[in-house]
């Protein structure tokens, strides 16, 4: 049995998410082989992105990424399965490996009772994504994110009330109040802030959203350094050389998960302040 949220957090005080596992040198990130690293490394949840191809299968990949992972500049969720499946993705050099991209049931089969899965950008799939969690028995596993807008909380509520889900902040909370009135198990929000003025990067609204139970998500990941998603406390500053002021700012001003690309430092950094 896959431990809950809650009890990790009261096991850890600070859970790690591993960004699309732990990808570098051959291994592309959003594989098998990505999240069974970041697990040898202490990862407590393993993020993940969805897409479904042209005939319905869902596969692991991050849409938009076809250039730097397959060297191709289609959209890959314009291919059906049978051509997703002789695709294979690239390393860090761009140079092809043998790693194919791994179907959506092959990682709940591969990772079932073993840790949490955080699913990202397939709200829009989201039915054909809950029907598949639900085949496979592992709705207790998953952390749903999407955006906090009408469409998206109808589409949770609609089909995937039961599993634990957090809308994603950008500098300010637009929908708490609106989804604790929905059939929704709230459990946190990601919080997705430029400066540390935003308003949700406040004390005060830190300590109301925990005093409502609420678990709040901090991402260390750097998408672009043009880009701040928590202040510019993030992996960069962290991995060379002041982790006080990334991984360990984040941990002070009271977050739950921290979401980074360099699993092994900061599950490390973090043990050592205990």
């Amino acid at each position: 049995m896959v431990k809950t949220i809650t009890e990790l957090i009261k096991e850890k005080r600070i859970l790690v998410a591993a960004h699309r596992g732990a990808a570098g040198g051959n291994i592309p990130p959003n594989t098998i082989a990505a999240f069974d690293i970041a697990l040898q490394e202490g990862a407590d949840i393993l993020e993940m992105d969805l897409f479904k191809s042209k005939d319905g299968e869902i596969f692991v990949f991050h849409t938009g990424t076809e250039p730097a992972y397959l060297d191709h500049h289609f959209r890959i969720e314009t291919l059906t399965s049978e051509e997703i499946r002789r695709l294979r993705l690239c390393n860090v050099d761009l140079a092809e490996t043998f790693m194919p991209l791994n179907t959506f049931d092959e990682v709940l089969e591969h990772y079932k009772n073993k840790c949490i899965l955080n699913l990202d950008r397939c709200i829009n799939i989201v039915k054909d994504v809950m029907e598949t969690v639900e085949r496979h028995g592992m709705s207790d596993q998953i952390l749903l994110k999407s955006d906090p807008s009408d469409a998206s909380l109808k589409l949770v509520e609609t089909y995937a009330s039961t599993v634990n889900y957090m809308p994603v902040y950008m500098e300010k909370d637009t929908a708490s109040e609106k989804i604790e009135k929905m059939n929704i198990n709230y459990v946190g929000a990601e919080l997705v802030f430029e400066s540390e003025n935003s308003a949700i990067a406040q004390d005060s609204y830190l300590e109301m959203m925990h005093r409502k139970g609420k678990f709040l998500w901090a991402n260390s990941l750097v998408y672009s350094s043009r880009v701040k998603l928590s202040a510019g406390h993030n992996d960069d500053i962290s991995v060379t050389g002041h982790p006080d002021k990334g991984w360990g700012w984040l941990a002070d001003k009271g977050f739950d998960i921290i979401q980074t690309d360099w699993t092994h430092h900061c599950v490390s950094y973090l043990k050592s302040r205990l």
